[in-house]
């Protein structure tokens, strides 16, 4: 070390200290001043590139990070922290490359645990569970203690359907770190999968008093409870939840083999037949696109109406769409009178319980001769009220209801079909898949 660095490292220390107290401006003059006086050191580099990702500049963090780790190619935490900022930076690709390359170099050892419980967080928002679970029981093989790993384990085993495991992992992760409890919505999914209603709506009630104007809150209370249920879930309440699920929308759907899309696409072409790019067709709910992507062939020209910003920002890319309008399902069909050929609605109509005000807003949008094809989830016919709002915070139907809602709205039923929707908690979604025409 050169003379004149003489009582730096000593100052690296302490800026460093200032970083982990989120002292940031305070941080951010101890590195520049460092820098200044001791250029291109690498752990003062590499800790303002950390600094620069908590601002929210990434593009400096991976210059930084990256810039140390060319004189400290074997720093495995510095590897963790670029893949950190790789994959806030949307490089999810060489987020995981940065991942193990840390683990590989530190194989083994205590300081590998956060890059894999990092990697495990990767591949469960890419719906690969297998690999998640795996990188989170490595992490926790080198470090047990690490409430990371636990936490994330959690959200796996819970996302898989092990339930009871899900929940023994969430209260690990709690014990050794009591602000990593798992999100409260986990938790009280999980409790009404084991039938524990009574602790779920508890713990409802007391998240209501935090955020008495939450919609998602109000309507998964009304859920558990089974009181002052709304005959469809609220604006606020879609937009809410598809809002923050949109960027993990696709792959989530496909761990959980989503296949309302392709039902819809089989049956339009049992209505309409073989595609030839001639309907006028409206994606009503389109979220993302999947099924866009399926019904296009048989469009000349494809809308898409969705209440969620963020869904329609996702469904941008695939570039199937003519139009894209961010709207509520039964007002934009209200508006459109005779636009369209066909309708097409892959499980949008499972957050209306009634039924009849979808049904006859799409007769009004369709053209004579025009289909409405549409999926909803199955409720036993036995069920009085035809509809009910589940604890997932969708509505189910009975087969009669959806026959009388459909005659109701003015359409002819030509198909209902029973038929599985999705896996969830790893059980199979019965739903109904509806064809419908107007005379």
């Amino acid at each position: 070390m050169p003379p004149s660095t003489s009582g730096l490292v000593e100052a690296l220390w302490q800026a460093i200290a200032l970083l982990r107290d989120d002292r940031l401006d305070e941080a951010e003059a101890a590195f520049i001043g460092i820098l200044e006086r001791w250029p291109g050191q690498p752990d003062a580099l590499h800790f303002q590139g950390v600094l620069r990702h908590s601002q929210g500049r990434l593009d400096e963090a991976v210059e930084l990070i990256s810039a140390a780790l060319r004189q400290i190619p074997e720093h495995a935490d510095a590897w963790n922290n670029l893949g950190n900022v790789l994959l806030v930076a949307g490089r999810v690709d060489d987020a995981v490359q940065a991942y193990e390359r840390g683990i590989a170099i530190a194989a083994g050892q205590p300081e590998t645990a956060a890059a894999l419980s990092n990697l495990s967080i990767v591949h469960r928002r890419q719906g690969r569970a297998a690999e998640a679970e795996s990188a989170c029981r490595r992490a926790l093989d080198v470090a047990p203690d690490f409430a990371d790993a636990w936490y994330n384990l959690s959200l796996v085993l819970m996302e898989r359907g092990e339930v009871h495991e899900g929940l023994l992992a969430n209260s690990r992760a709690i014990a050794l770190w009591p602000q990593r409890a798992q999100p409260r919505d986990q938790v009280i999914r999980a409790l009404l999968l084991l039938g524990e209603r009574e602790r779920a709506a508890g713990l409802y009630r007391e998240w209501l008093a935090e955020e008495p104007d939450n919609p998602v809150i109000h309507h998964q209370l009304a859920a558990c409870l089974g009181n002052a249920v709304p005959v469809r879930a609220s604006d606020a309440y879609v937009q809410q939840v598809f809002d923050s699920f949109a960027d993990s929308f696709d792959a989530k759907l496909e761990s959980l083999h989503y296949r309302a899309p392709e039902l819809i696409a089989q049956a339009l072409a049992e209505a309409a037949g073989e595609p030839r790019g001639a309907l006028d067709i409206v994606d009503a709910g389109c979220g993302t696109g999947l099924c866009g992507v399926l019904v296009r062939p048989w469009a000349r020209h494809l809308a898409g109406c969705d209440l969620s910003v963020g869904m329609l920002r996702r469904a941008v890319p695939r570039q199937v769409y003519d139009v894209l309008h961010q709207a509520e399902l039964v007002y934009y069909l209200e508006t459109q009178p005779g636009h369209f050929d066909a309708v097409v609605c892959a499980d949008t109509l499972c957050y209306f319980g009634a039924l009849e005000a979808a049904v006859a807003a799409a007769r009004r949008a369709l053209r004579p001769g025009g289909w409405l094809v549409f999926t909803v989830e199955a409720l036993q016919e036995d069920d009085a009220q035809g509809h009910r709002l589940q604890v997932n915070g969708r509505y189910a139907h009975t087969g009669g209801y959806v026959r009388d809602a459909i005659s109701q709205g003015g359409l002819e039923l030509l198909t209902l079909q029973a038929g599985t929707l999705r896996l969830e908690a790893g059980r199979p979604v019965p739903g109904w898949i509806v064809s419908a025409r107007r005379p």
